[in-house]
């Protein structure tokens, strides 16, 4: 397929004047419109208004330009039918070999926290998508070029062969389709959302790649990274690495797992997450004092493990971070010294995100065969839950302070969850059980001596009143649960029983 005649309009003019510029040494004729136009006229390009092809001027402030049949019937006609050549001499329409165009900013019109509605309709592109569509279409005839990372290759064809290659055009049109795709899921999204709709008839969503992986959840899958743009500030997809090396799937998944955790705290914290639950969490009056709770909380598991922490890690604490084997340390940000330590071991990622970024208003989306299930995320905190203390002894101070410990952690853990925690530390975790005394279970035995004197959080209720005879056994003083099963009142009992104190939320945080 030689290129005669091209036509280049482009909001992102990186690398357009040099290619441009390639082209016109070819031999191809070009055709712009507005300020695509004037930067290549300022740079010495010969260039064909859009007006002069189709005989009408610009209208309504640049909507109207290019939406013309000797626009689009030059793009979409068929090189090898015979009515569409017909009809191309008798209206005077020269063929458009070559398409280079990419669309209005709508994205980063709509990332300014001031924008208006206006500003954002007026970025809605429409003759751009028109000519990329119709240039995808009729991608046996016509190259289409929507990135100008593709710039090298057409260039590179064209001296080489003196044509765009069938695999090549191929390869653009899909991407030119996935450029409007991509352009008009941003659009519905942002009026979707304006509209106060937040499960519409049709999903369509947009992600874009931010890398590929080495390999997926096991060395046999294959994976990539993908980001959602205008997406929460307080993401993994915005985390600045420092060190080490890339981030692989499994990573990634228990590092967001550890920031989603951390942001439960206000005083310092430390969380460690292994295959997406804490293995240990601390809160201190210092990070060093958070981080040796959270590495005594389970000492063995740790090892290999996701930290995040929501201060600037010191000197002190990498000191403490250096004796073991970490895989990610997470933090608002790292002090000189601290990296300085931490940077001696070679594989060890450190990696910083800013813990005062907003979380916005994210859906869970969990993919099963043939579709999606999407969830608003689980935002709900003790803040907003009412407190209810149904046992004849109330909790004490202290015993209030680690039950909302324990429940932020609780919250975090897959179900069915048990958490006890004791002195701001958990002291032991049990997750992903079939029944919930089986998580208990677990829980207690981790901790071990700990136990006694510790509170239980449940994230969800008793069904019978095992748990609370379990966790009597081990000598816990005080549970939080949901509450809201047929036998609560066997498990009040059994608590009134052994004098523990129990507090019902009226909200169950299950996480599978």
């Amino acid at each position: 397929m030689a290129v005669k005649r091209a036509l280049i309009s482009v909001s992102n003019k990186e690398g357009i004047i040099s290619f441009a510029k390639q082209l016109a040494e070819l031999g191809v004729e070009i055709i712009s419109t507005g300020g695509t136009k004037r930067a290549l006229e300022e740079a010495g390009v010969p260039v064909i208004s859009i007006s002069d092809v189709t005989g009408f001027p610009e209208i309504l402030d640049g909507r109207v330009k290019t939406l013309h049949p000797a626009i689009h019937g030059g793009i979409l006609a068929v090189r090898s039918d015979e009515h569409h050549q017909a009809a191309l001499a008798e209206h005077g329409i020269r063929p458009i070999d070559l398409v280079v165009v990419n669309l209005y900013p709508f994205q980063q019109t709509i990332a300014k926290p001031d924008v208006t509605l206006a500003e954002a309709i007026e970025n809605i592109d429409i003759g751009g998508p028109t000519m990329v569509r119709a240039a995808a279409k009729n991608y046996a005839d016509v190259a289409i070029v929507v990135d100008p990372a593709d710039y090298r290759t057409v260039i590179e064809e064209l001296k080489t062969t003196g044509s765009i290659q069938a695999e090549t055009r191929q390869k653009l049109a899909a991407k030119a389709f996935r450029h409007t795709a991509a352009y008009d899921a941003m659009i519905a999204e942002y009026l979707t959302n304006l509209a106060g709709e937040d499960y519409p008839e049709t999903l369509t969503i947009t992600y874009t790649k931010k890398q590929s992986l080495r390999y997926g959840e096991n060395p046999h899958q294959s994976a990539a990274f993908y980001a959602k743009p205008l997406g929460a500030a307080f993401s993994m997809a915005n985390a600045v690495q420092l060190h080490g090396k890339e981030l692989s799937y499994n990573n990634i998944n228990d590092a967001n797992a550890a920031i989603n955790l951390i942001r439960e705290f206000q005083e310092p914290a430390v969380a460690a997450i292994k295959h997406m639950n804490p293995c240990g969490v601390g809160v201190g009056a210092t990070l060093l004092e958070a981080f040796t709770k959270a590495y005594e909380a389970d000492p063995v598991s740790i090892f290999g493990g996701i930290i995040a922490v929501n201060r600037e890690v010191d000197k002190e604490t990498a000191e403490r971070m250096h004796d073991i084997f970490l895989e990610i340390v997470i933090a608002p940000s790292f002090s000189d010294e601290a990296l300085a330590i931490l940077m001696q071991k070679k594989n060890i990622r450190l990696l910083t995100l800013d813990f005062t970024a907003p979380d916005g208003k994210e859906k869970t989306l969990v993919s099963v065969n043939g579709g999606v299930l999407v969830q608003a995320a689980d935002t709900y905190t003790l803040a907003d839950a009412k407190w209810h203390v149904v046992t004849k002894r109330e909790p004490t101070e202290k015993e209030r302070e680690q039950l909302r410990f324990a429940w932020n952690v609780v919250k975090h853990v897959k179900s069915n969850a048990i958490v006890l925690a004791k002195n701001g530390m958990t002291v032991g975790v049990g997750a992903g059980q079939m029944n919930r005394v089986g998580a208990a279970k677990i829980a207690i035995e981790q901790a071990g001596e700990q136990a006694a004197g510790a509170v239980l959080a449940s994230d969800a209720f008793f069904p019978m009143d095992d748990t609370v005879e379990a966790a009597a056994k081990a000598g816990i003083t005080a549970i939080i649960q949901p509450g809201g099963s047929i036998r609560d009142a066997d498990s009040i009992r059994k608590a009134d029983e052994y004098g523990i104190a129990m507090v019902f939320t009226g909200v169950r945080h299950f996480k599978h």
